[in-house]
């Protein structure tokens, strides 16, 4: 039986190995739901288009395959658009479907249409609208291709309601295109051994590790070439855990203030060796600032054109590949002074030991969290205030063992976050933190939670205000405003989900809480006093702040 459009889709959805649909139905997609419900595919209804896309994102930065999300025409494709955006911006490979009214209404002012595919066009790698049932396993193909190829990120697909009941035409592909594996790329001998002769005549040569090392699942090499030529690595926000936060080698991540770059010995570094590193994460003007380092360039595709970040040597390939193979030429640097930001670091943990200051100060609060979580839990980071304090202080020991939202930098990233990182790594535990501003953007989604069974603590971290506006507010001006709100009880909130929840009244309280719920194995809250008032810096050396939240 010729099948539609609809169910040829979804039988590519099923070759390309989707596991789950996150989204919401609508009229305009009743035969992709159809064909939804007749697979392997599970179909996770949520509970705002943006959460279900916030989902996709994550699991597709853990799996490294495109997560899925579906919504219909005009509100549900524009609420999709901010998570879309952030997996663009942040390298996650994702796919989005949107239904649309029928091909013959489109022409004209019509209920609820929009045109979706310009709207997506400049937050996607690629999008398209199935216009004729016989293009649809051609086009399904290529998103996936595009989402998952480096640099990964968003594609969209446009579904009219009357292009999907159809059939498909006979002298149309009634079948799922073939997808042979990607094959690895490694750069010219030559340009490996250019690199090394740079390499070997440095003196003081550095590493700065981005999201692509992540994403390559390269950091067993990253670590092979530091630890077989010496040569010491800073991370991105992003790339937390490339290297053990415990490895002498480790200089911390960098970015968060004007001086981190020299604290992590920049200042003194006579070549830059970048590894997976995109300009989204961090500009190069903040450590190549004259435009006088020499670099070498570690990438997956050609650098980003960059008055502060032309490169020597690049080594475009694989990742893995190309590390290992430099690895066997290099040879061993003695380095010596560490790093001044990681001793930084380690001190203001040591110090937040003993702060059993109330309401909780955001060292303290992360130091309980790591005392229970293991080397390989997961922390999920909301946007505000206290993704500062995590980028900074936060000790990670392996790779996507952190997540954060950066390059787009959305507000209720953490709880669609966390689902999709305990679908994805049901025996790890995982912490979700959020600010109370940005927890209430995508508080709904904790009934999908509920329902799913994906057992993450959510902690909120209670101020009633938007914390890093007022620190910046008041940084330049002496003064904030329109920063403050009241929220509702977050534990008669969680409560009616039929949550556990526990308002925190001292750091003991907090902690003997955090360890119960993650005992427990289910959804649950924290919600915790925090006093935002120190400095975020934790020297005085370290200079402005460089990132936008």
């Amino acid at each position: 039986m010729t099948p539609t459009a609809a169910e040829l889709l979804v039988r590519c959805l099923e070759s390309e190995g989707v596991e789950y649909v996150f989204g919401i139905p609508g009229e305009e997609t009743l035969d992709l739901n159809a064909a939804l419900e007749a697979s392997a595919i599970r179909f996770v209804p949520v509970r705002h288009e943006q959460g279900g896309a916030f989902i996709a994102d994550v699991y597709g930065r853990l799996t490294g395959h495109a997560g899925v999300c579906l919504g219909t025409l005009g509100p549900g494709a524009t609420n999709l658009v901010t998570a879309v955006a952030d997996a663009y911006l942040d390298r996650a490979p994702l796919v989005a479907l949107t239904g649309q009214a029928e091909l013959e209404r489109q022409h004209k002012e019509s209920h609820q249409h929009i045109d979706v595919v310009s709207l997506m066009r400049p937050i996607t790698k690629w999008n398209a609208r199935i216009s004729d049932p016989g293009i649809t396993a051609e086009a399904v193909r290529k998103a996936f291709k595009l989402a998952e190829q480096e640099k990964p990120g968003a594609t969209h697909l446009e579904l009219p309601e009357d292009v999907m009941a159809a059939p498909v035409p006979a002298d149309g592909p009634a079948a799922p295109l073939a997808h042979p594996p990607a094959t690895n790329v490694e750069p010219p001998a030559r340009l490996i051994l250019q690199a090394a002769t740079l390499i070997n005549g440095a003196e003081r040569p550095i590493v700065l590790a981005g999201n692509g090392v992540v994403r390559a699942r390269a950091a067993p090499a990253l670590r092979e070439f530091s630890r077989a030529t010496g040569i010491p690595v800073a991370e991105t926000f992003m790339a937390k855990g490339l290297m053990d936060a415990d490895s002498e080698r480790a200089l911390g991540a960098v970015g968060l203030q004007a001086g981190d770059f020299d604290m992590a010995g920049f200042d003194e570094a006579d070549l830059v060796i970048t590894v997976g590193y995109d300009l989204v994460e961090h500009s190069p003007a903040l450590w190549n600032p004259d435009r006088d380092r020499r670099i070498v360039c570690i990438d997956s595709v050609p650098a980003e054109t960059d008055e502060n970040f032309i490169c020597e040597v690049e080594l475009i390939g694989d990742p893995y590949t190309t590390l290992s193979r430099l690895a066997e030429e290099c040879r061993r640097t003695t380095l010596s002074g560490g790093s001044r930001l990681r001793e930084a670091v380690i001190g203001r943990l040591e110090v937040a030991g003993s702060d059993d200051a109330f309401p909780i100060r955001p060292p303290r609060a992360l130091l309980e969290i790591r005392r229970l979580l293991g080397r390989e839990d997961i922390l999920v980071s909301d946007v505000g205030l206290h993704k500062l304090w995590i980028g900074r202080l936060w000790p990670a020991h392996e790779p996507n063992t952190v997540l954060i939202a950066n390059g787009l930098a959305g507000m209720g990233f953490a709880v669609p976050a966390a689902i999709a990182a305990k679908l994805v790594r049901p025996n790890r535990k995982v912490v979700a933190v959020s600010g109370d501003g940005g927890f209430l953007m995508n508080a709904q989604e904790l009934e999908t939670a509920k329902r799913l069974g994906t057992g993450f603590v959510n902690v909120v971290l209670e101020n009633r205000q938007y914390g890093s506006i007022v620190w910046k507010q008041d940084q330049r001006f002496g003064r904030h405003f329109g920063t403050d709100f009241t929220n509702p009880d977050f534990v008669r909130f969680a409560e009616s989900f039929g949550m556990p929840a526990w308002r925190c009244e001292s750091v003991d309280d907090y902690g003997r809480r955090l360890a119960e719920a993650l005992a427990l194995g289910l959804p649950s809250l924290i919600v915790v006093p925090v006093d935002y008032s120190p400095e975020i810096a934790i020297a005085e050396e370290l200079g402005a702040e460089t990132v936008r939240i």
